[in-house]
């Protein structure tokens, strides 16, 4: 399955508006931008804690398939921040990334 960034990003952003609502979680408390960013630290936090333990350098049992999850909340609270802040993360990925491969 291929993706592209709009798309899995507007599933993202469904997805965390029906978390917000089952679990109760109120993000107008502050700025969404706010909690974004403070979210991708957190899931941040937590990839590093995988990898740790992935490389022995933690307690605990490895798990590859943890270490995939975290990168994905990572990713998808980077997408989250990404509209709050109203970032065009294609359009930034091509600048910044993306040129290199025209040269």
């Amino acid at each position: 399955m291929s993706l592209d960034l709009k798309t899995l990003q507007a599933d993202i952003l469904r997805i965390s508006d029906i978390y917000a609502r089952e679990h109760g979680i109120d993000r107008d408390k502050a700025a969404v931008g706010d909690w974004a960013l403070l979210k991708v630290q957190e899931e941040l936090g937590e990839l590093v804690a995988e990898h740790l333990r992935m490389s022995g350098r933690a307690r605990g049992a490895a798990d590859a398939g943890k270490l995939g999850d975290e990168a994905a909340d990572v990713l998808g609270m980077l997408l989250i921040y990404c509209k709050a802040a109203d970032i065009d993360i294609e359009a930034s990925m091509q600048r910044k990334w993306l040129h290199w491969l025209k040269k």
